[in-house]
């Protein structure tokens, strides 16, 4: 079975910045332990098929063996000799359909298991994107909140003399201060959250991330190509992994019926065999030797050829039942497969959908900055000119940071429901990351 081959993605720079997506995936396929545990399953998984294969293979085997003896009569010694025998085995398949079925079941196996790791693969780009995206989001709110409290501690300040010098009622000075109490929250919390955003990423490469680029303004909102949903969801059906595994293990499950089923057939083997016993004895029993011990050797060899068959008629009912228990199994399969094809054309579907809003709600936010700047502008004139009020003035800055918190919020869940629906059809590749590492700073 192909699978998609992920591999480190080189690229070029003058001087050390900050680190860019590129650089947090590559360290993630050599350092993160979810994706290297997919490396040593899939490595387990190939030796399935060997193991299947083996049951339609020669089989040889050797013993050996020494001893000693001796004889005594009335507790004298009166013979004593060694003996040596060694033995081959080979024995050869013909007739096994259980073991060719078990040979196919192994084969699916180990396909699934190649489909587990490439569904790992892309999960990857997903996983990266996320987690990189979840450091810019959680620094954006910081800055925006970091912001707001400037700025409205501006406010509070100018608040604070024209109520000195009575221009404004002390009930000004009372809304700044409660604005700006409530942006101080805001920004310890959003610290919080960068924290807990960078221990995340610094968990997926295994050390800590100190700066990493940020995403440009050149970012293309486009919808999906190909623009059809029922296109998307035919892509998924052909190449999502999960899916590809779903079938393949209910392969595995049909062949383990039919080789349960076989057990009730007649079994036919080639076997040859090679025995040979040699045996030294000291004979020296009523017989003058003048002090000799005369050996007398004994050598034996006997070989053997034959097909043999066999067949089980009666084993308390455990044959039937295992064909029956296989075939149960079976029919989940058939039942686990249905539920992950439909599981997987909901989630296209629904990624699909997404990423068109995505891209209606990065065009508006776009907008909405546009709006709440021009507002801003017009309520600090009529601050200045007495026709806007404090209250006002706050809350018109307190909309553009908002329009532009998100904004920014928008272009990462675009970015990254892209992802997820390129997850969902199969089709992602680290292409997708060179791509968005393209459109950052």
């Amino acid at each position: 079975m192909k699978n998609i081959i992920f591999t480190t993605i080189l690229i070029t720079s003058t001087g050390i910045y900050s680190e860019n997506i590129i650089d947090i995936y590559n360290e993630a396929l050599e350092n993160d332990p979810q994706y290297k545990a997919a490396e040593y399953s899939l490595l387990a998984g190939k030796e399935i098929v060997v193991q299947g294969r083996a049951g339609l293979m020669p089989n040889v085997s050797i013993s050996g063996g020494t001893s000693w003896n001796e004889s005594y009569q009335g507790g004298i010694l009166s013979n004593e000799y060694n003996s040596f025998s060694s033995s081959a085995r080979l024995s050869q398949p013909l007739v096994r359909l259980d073991s060719w079925f078990q040979y196919k079941r192994t084969q699916s196996l180990t396909d699934a298991s190649e489909a587990d790791f490439g569904y790992e693969q892309q999960n990857l780009v997903v996983r990266t994107a996320e987690l990189y995206f979840g450091v810019l989001r959680a620094i954006d709110n910081l800055n925006a909140a970091k912001s707001e409290e400037k700025a409205i501690k501006k406010q509070l300040d100018q608040a604070q003399q024209r109520f000195e010098v009575g221009l404004s009622a002390i009930t000004g000075v009372q809304e700044a201060q409660l604005a700006y109490d409530l942006s101080l929250a805001s920004r310890i919390r959003s610290e919080g959250a960068v924290f807990s955003a960078r221990e995340a990423l610094n968990a997926l490469i295994g050390r800590e991330v100190y700066s990493i680029d940020p995403l440009g303004n050149n970012l293309p909102i486009v919808n999906p190509s190909p623009a059809s949903k029922q296109d998307w969801v035919n892509l998924a059906i052909n190449n999502n992994y999960r899916l590809k595994a779903a079938k393949l293990r209910r392969n595995a499950s049909k062949n383990a019926a039919r080789g349960a089923a076989a057990d009730h057939l007649p079994k036919l083997d080639i076997v040859g065999s090679v025995s040979k016993s040699e045996t030294n004895q000291y004979k020296y029993d009523d017989l003058d030797t003048g002090g000799l011990i005369i050996t007398v050797p004994s050598e034996t060899e006997r070989r053997s050829y034959s097909v043999q068959l066999s067949m089980p008629i009666f084993q308390g009912g455990s044959v039937n039942s295992r064909r029956k228990q296989a075939y149960a199994n079976y029919d989940k399969s058939i039942e686990d497969t249905l539920f992950i094809e439909r599981s997987v054309i909901q989630e296209v579907r629904s990624q699909y959908s997404n990423v068109i809003t995505l891209v209606a709600n990065v065009n508006a936010q776009e907008q909405a900055v546009v709006s709440a700047t021009s507002a801003l502008e017009a309520t600090k004139v009529g601050y200045e000119v007495g026709t806007r009020n404090i209250v006002d003035l706050l809350q018109s800055e307190k909309n553009l940071y908002s329009a532009e918190r998100n904004l920014a919020n928008a272009k990462y869940d675009y970015i990254l429901a892209n992802l997820r629906l390129g997850l969902s059809a199969g089709n992602l590749e680290p292409d997708n990351i060179t791509d968005i590492n393209n459109f950052l700073n």
